[in-house]
């Protein structure tokens, strides 16, 4: 009953990488650590790991970031499930999304990759699509840039003045699908505001 779930942020390891678009699931990852005041220590899956309780009694969770970079984020997902002993059922993966409009966030669990490479990855690495994922929308290039320059570039200086919010919506999408279940997360967070 008190099983815990693994969440994981997917983005590219290092400082150059930390401030980019394509970061911002380890971004929701830190909004996380620091509302349950968890610190993220090395782990022997080649991860980041922090464990915990964000809230007295609330669900258990282990945030765990990928010291790969994105495109082979699968192999530290397989292990962390293994090492753990969780099914992909109790696995969220919280990524960036180009098909999202900037500061919005849809979530959904199951189908394809959608041309994300980090979650083509983790669907090879585990076996499966089954598990939750949490697409903070980070918008589509602009003009003729491709989409590989737009998510390993920083954040307008627009954008950055919303990004708090988003990051904050994106952690309590977490923590709602972890205490009532993906529809009633979805039924708030897919609702126009």
């Amino acid at each position: 009953m008190d099983s815990p779930w693994l969440v994981v942020g997917l983005g590219n390891p290092g400082p150059d990488y930390a401030a980019t678009r394509h970061n911002v699931g380890q971004m929701v990852l830190d909004e996380l650590a620091e509302r349950g005041r968890l610190s993220f220590k090395t782990h022997k899956t080649n991860a980041t790991v922090a464990e915990g309780r964000l809230a007295p009694g609330g669900p258990r969770f282990i945030l765990a970031k990928p010291n790969t970079f994105m495109n082979v984020s699968g192999g530290p997902v397989a292990q962390l499930l293994r090492f753990y002993s969780l099914e992909p059922s109790q696995l969220i993966v919280v990524h960036d999304e180009i098909d999202i409009p900037f500061d919005t966030i849809k979530l959904k669990s199951g189908g394809g990759h959608g041309g994300h490479n980090g979650v083509r990855d983790v669907t090879s690495a585990i076996g499966t699509g089954d598990f939750t994922r949490v697409r903070v929308g980070v918008g589509r290039p602009p003009g003729s840039q491709g989409a590989a320059d737009h998510v390993l570039k920083g954040f307008s200086a627009a954008e950055r003045k919303t990004l708090p919010m988003l990051l904050s919506d994106a952690a309590d999408a977490v923590e709602q699908i972890a205490a009532d279940g993906l529809t009633a997360a979805q039924l708030r967070f897919h609702t126009a505001r």
